[in-house]
């Protein structure tokens, strides 16, 4: 298998420690790609027309895009364990949706700021984004401590790199004020292998 790579890509970063994390690091190769929501790479497009990483060559179907969709496919592939059953599998789908929707309002206040012009810049927009980060933080760590202090899955897996990404490029927003909890299983969680074979780099 090949997977349309970028070091600092959040998105790719749950696949990586997915792959650490089920033992599946060797079956997939890495190719990089330089890619921005206004000049997709070249090369990305046949793979993903969305231009967007990750994407998942694999030989028996179509290439596979979205982070949620690679992961779902290589926990089953691995033996789906990290999706959880009952109520807990709908828990997991959400947790994963609530990081992944902090990574995305994280993400677009990188790009108001690197893509548009300062001129056209709106402060207010990226204070808006702001608040769903800050929001879903907070809902996570009055309500999601239980099931983030539980067996390893997906849901933790997610919210994981979704702070991780936050405290890369958001550290001034000082996120951990009044969170405790949840910045307190981040430490632990922050140590585990996979989490620190898959550090984005510091530049």
């Amino acid at each position: 298998m090949k997977l349309a790579y970028s070091p600092t890509s959040p998105y790719v970063r749950k696949v990586m420690v997915l792959l650490h994390e089920t033992g599946q690091l060797d079956d997939v190769t890495l190719e990089t790609m330089h890619t921005t929501p206004v000049e997709p790479d070249s090369a990305l497009l046949p793979q993903n027309p969305l231009g967007k990483v990750p994407a998942l060559e694999r030989p028996e179907g179509p290439t596979l895009y979205d982070s949620r969709v690679i992961c779902a496919y290589l926990d089953d592939r691995a033996g789906g364990k990290l999706y959880g059953t009952g109520s807990r599998h709908w828990d997991t789908l959400t947790l994963e949706a609530t990081a992944d929707g902090i990574l995305d309002a994280a993400l677009l206040m990188v790009y108001e700021g690197l893509l548009r012009p300062e001129s056209a810049q709106m402060p207010e927009w990226v204070e808006a984004q702001w608040n769903k980060v800050d929001r879903a933080l907070t809902a996570l760590n009055a309500r999601w401590m239980s099931h983030l202090s539980g067996p390893l899955d997906m849901g933790q897996i997610a919210v994981a790199c979704a702070l991780g990404y936050v405290e890369f490029r958001h550290a001034a927003r000082g996120w951990r004020r009044g969170k405790d909890a949840l910045s307190e299983w981040f430490n632990g969680f922050e140590s585990r292998p996979s989490m620190q074979a898959t550090r984005p780099p510091e530049a």
